[in-house]
């Protein structure tokens, strides 16, 4: 291996590095709001932001590292893709954390009113969900196309999930009038979880893309 061909390896596995903090930044997020939510531990909230400010110096330095790659190593094929494929997941990374906020906030409303029957599947979503962001780096590093395939799936139990919930809560108003915001929290908090799981469905997609040349997003086929 020549000088270069070492500097580049050192350049890319610095990149990786970087990618996997952010995500475990972002899980981090999902799992503070989730507890601050089951336990009603309203000050957890606050960490939630510490942490997405975490995320978000973090997203200035990928990009930053990126657009130095590319400017020194000039990267050509695969290697282009994988640097333009960093700079997308790095987004869907910043967007995670900004919905990790969304449920912090929603939740801290819904936990100011009066308690309504919590659907089981909300704590699922955020089971599925943060295994879905710590599997789609760990495909995206180990370039796991059948990990990554499996994210696709799962997604898919995450969306069930949310029609669950939009489903009990939809009917739950219809007899309980007065509880209609705490509803429509949990609602909120539902869709920020399918959110979060699109993101990491993204990143899977990118893995797939990266690795074979196979465009499978908007219902691509992966097989």
């Amino acid at each position: 291996m020549t000088p270069v061909d070492r500097t580049f390896d050192i350049q890319l596995n610095e990149l990786k590095k970087l990618v996997l903090a952010m995500g475990g930044h972002v899980e981090t997020a999902l799992d503070l709001a989730t507890q601050a939510l089951t336990k009603r531990q309203t000050e957890r909230f606050a960490e939630v932001h510490k942490v997405e400010q975490a995320i978000n110096e973090e997203h200035v330095k990928v990009d930053s590292a990126c657009l130095h790659f590319l400017a020194m190593q000039g990267p050509v094929a695969k290697d282009l893709r994988f640097i333009f494929s960093i700079i997308k997941l790095n987004a869907d990374l910043e967007r995670m954390g900004d919905q990790a906020v969304n449920i912090a906030y929603t939740g801290k409303d819904y936990l100011n009113r009066e308690s309504i029957p919590w659907p089981v599947e909300i704590e699922e979503m955020s089971r599925i969900v943060r295994l879905m962001v710590r599997e789609s780096l760990d495909s995206f590093v180990r370039e796991d196309v059948d990990l990554a395939r499996k994210i696709l799936l799962m997604d898919d139990d995450v969306d069930r999930r949310k029609d669950l919930v939009f489903k009990k809560l939809i009917t739950y108003m219809r007899d309980n009038s007065q509880h209609i915001e705490s509803a429509m929290d949990l609602i909120l908090i539902a869709r920020n979880l399918e959110r979060l799981g699109d993101h990491a469905t993204n990143i899977a997609e990118e893995v797939i893309f990266v690795s074979t040349g196979k465009d499978v997003r908007h219902g691509g086929k992966f097989s």
